[in-house]
């Protein structure tokens, strides 16, 4: 059980969408739209990881058409949002948008996250501990994977107000957009590597 809750903190502190535009939700908009946000995409992870138990993600995912068009789309969006991370100039620029995206954002996001469907199929198909009651087991690490993934997005929440506080000098911005970009662009790497 300890190998799995390590595993959870370490793959769902890593930079991938989730994590990056909740910070820029916080960044661009306050912890009142960001909690907004965070909800969503705690909706939207749950239900990802209820897809994959169930075996619909499967079921969809076995269809070939299905897939390449779903691998396109997310890999397209985390393409996009790399560039315009990394081109944004001297500011921080997790996101740009005229409104916070809300809770209905947050399930969107989550649900065209080709991590979220990775990360999850991890959890739930590795990581055994319950053998003699594989029901016990999943609750169990629904418990686990929440109770660790709730204060995670909080403190890239908490990440993202703080940065809009913060008086960085140009360079600092920079830095900190290439740094955004590059974690995206690994996410978009490691999508295409594990795609072949």
């Amino acid at each position: 059980m300890f190998a799995f809750a390590a595993a959870v903190f370490f793959l769902i502190i890593t930079p991938g969408p989730g994590v990056l535009s909740t910070a820029g939700v916080g960044s661009g908009f306050g912890f009142r739209s960001g909690a907004r946000y965070v909800l969503g995409l705690f909706l939207g992870t749950n239900l990802v990881a209820i897809a994959v138990v169930s075996g619909l993600a499967a079921l969809v995912l076995a269809d070939p058409r299905i897939r390449t068009v779903l691998f396109v789309l997310s890999f397209g969006y985390l393409a996009y949002l790399a560039f315009r991370i990394a081109f944004a100039g001297t500011r921080i620029a997790f996101i740009e948008r005229a409104r916070p995206p809300g809770v209905m954002g947050g399930i969107i996001l989550q649900t065209v996250n080709p991590k979220a469907y990775a990360v999850n199929m991890a959890f739930f198909s590795g990581f055994g501990f319950l053998p003699e009651s594989y029901a016990l087991e999943i609750a169990a690490k629904f418990l686990i994977i929440n109770a660790i993934w709730i204060p995670i997005h909080f403190l890239w929440l908490w990440a993202g107000v703080t940065l809009h506080r913060l008086d960085l000098s140009e360079r600092a911005h920079s830095v900190i957009n290439v740094g955004m970009a590059a974690s995206m662009l690994a996410v978009v790497v490691l999508a295409v590597v594990a795609r072949l």
